[in-house]
């Protein structure tokens, strides 16, 4: 039997199941939504179906009239993606006292079903790692306080995935995913982080324009590898432009997109991952044709200059950030100089974001307590709760659908009488078991085999 589409949209795909009703169970339609008995409920339109409209909510037309109000199709797309995103957060040893940080906690095969998102309609292909090898960023990195880690120069930063044959069916077609983590430390660092651009085409990207420049951290970050390290002998750039290279073949007779997204430090590679994709003509199938490409951002900061926009732009990448209005993440680097400088500042030494802008605000949520720190206004958990009760600018924010103790994952953002505790994620006594000596050890990986898989791979692009 198939499993409704409704539950493939979200992790917490129980809570939806009391909202929403498809006839179809694959190709759900909702025109509008009413609210009937304290409960919102989807208004069928038989014409309108997400895989019959996948390159709309893809961006093919810039989402040009399906912002304000927002498209619910649209909404639970980004929702979906969002939670992909937030799942490279809660896979990542981010524990110093653990032998294994900077890596993930969970093999390939078991990722989903580790992170209680058994039905999340994609198979995990590769995971993506990136080389610590990088002057002046350590606020990149997690490293273990273990003499003998795992690695010495690599962290793990996200993945790669397909969509199976249902979800395809779903999404009218073969998506393929590329997710990149965010960083672990307090989002501080970000918006006091000294910045400098370098030229894109400096790295071996392939650009022909000598002036569009990027943030030279993020540069370094997706680009630079380490030929000791059994993770990084070939840099993140390099493996995932090869893995897009080898699904495209794989699925050669099918409809394809590329959607890539992330949180924070890795929204920002994900558009450069993205734009690179479509530069070096990774995109481009064997019959000529080129495969839509598209990158939700979330809470991303500036990652070139004008310059790189309009290349950006030249290449067909579509990208759609969202953000909360008071998160100042999304302001650097070039909080002065930037696209809204005035004229006579020379634009290719100004940053400028690249894409479509849904702004959201966390003062419109009545769950959310009035005031926060820069972490609440950043948190991913809540840049989710925030898109699950968004209508239109000046709508009173909607029923949430998703559970609203999420919001507190990681930050302490509800208001009190929700009686949900700060900060409640926490590893099972930080990833210590007792022996039958009655000891308290880190228990070890049974296998670490699993997180080889395809890393050791030739990198055949290069």
């Amino acid at each position: 039997m198939a499993i409704p589409y409704r539950q493939l949209f979200f992790r917490d795909h129980t809570h939806h199941n009391q909202i929403f009703s498809f006839n179809d169970p694959i190709s759900p339609s909702i025109a509008s939504r009413t609210k009937k008995k304290g409960q919102w409920t989807a208004v069928e339109d038989p014409s309108r179906n997400l895989a019959s409209i996948w390159e709309e909510i893809h961006g093919k037309s810039n989402w040009v009239s399906l912002l304000d109000p927002i498209d619910p199709l649209l909404r639970a797309e980004l929702i979906r993606y969002g939670e992909m995103a937030q799942a490279s957060y809660d896979a990542f040893d981010a524990d110093p006292f653990s032998k294994y940080c900077g890596s993930c906690r969970y093999k390939l095969s078991e990722f989903f079903c580790s992170l209680e998102f058994p039905r999340a309609g994609y198979i995990l292909t590769r995971y993506l790692y990136a080389s610590c090898n990088i002057h002046h960023r350590p606020h990149f990195f997690k490293k273990s306080l273990w003499p003998e880690a795992w690695s010495e120069s690599a962290n793990w930063f996200g993945y790669v995935a397909v969509s199976d044959d249902e979800m395809s069916k779903a999404l009218g077609r073969r998506d393929i995913a590329i997710v990149w983590r965010g960083t672990m430390r307090k989002p501080e660092w970000i918006v006091d982080a000294r910045y400098s651009m370098s030229p894109v085409r400096q790295k071996g990207i392939p650009c022909p324009d000598r002036k569009a420049k990027v943030e030279s951290g993020f540069l370094h970050l997706y680009t630079e590898k380490d030929e000791n390290s059994r993770f990084c002998k070939h840099s993140t750039r390099e493996h995932v432009l090869q893995e897009i290279k080898r699904l495209i073949q794989k699925h050669a007779d099918e409809d394809l997109s590329i959607t890539v997204t992330g949180h924070s430090l890795g929204s920002a590679i994900a558009i450069l991952s993205a734009y690179d994709i479509a530069e070096t003509g990774t995109d481009i199938r064997q019959d000529g044709k080129i495969v839509p490409k598209c990158v939700f951002s979330f809470a991303g900061p500036r990652v070139g200059n004008v310059k790189f926009k309009k290349r950006v732009e030249e290449l067909g990448v579509k990208v759609l950030r969202v953000l909360n209005v008071h998160d100042r993440v999304p302001t650097v680097p070039g909080m002065i100089f930037n696209e809204n400088a005035p004229s006579v500042l020379p634009k290719i030494y100004c940053y400028s974001h690249v894409g479509i802008e849904l702004v959201l605000n966390h003062e419109n949520s009545p769950y959310l307590k009035d005031k926060g720190d820069l972490l609440c206004y950043h948190d991913m958990e809540v840049l989710l709760h925030l898109l699950d009760g968004y209508k239109e600018k000046g709508q009173r924010f909607e029923l949430p659908r998703r559970d609203i103790a999420l919001v507190n994952k990681a930050t302490d953002f509800l208001k009190d009488k929700y009686l949900i505790p700060p900060k409640w994620k926490q590893l099972e006594n930080r990833g210590l078991v007792r022996g039958q000596d009655g000891r308290w050890t880190q228990s070890e990986r049974q296998d670490l085999g699993d997180h080889f898989e395809g890393v050791d791979r030739e990198a055949g692009l290069f």
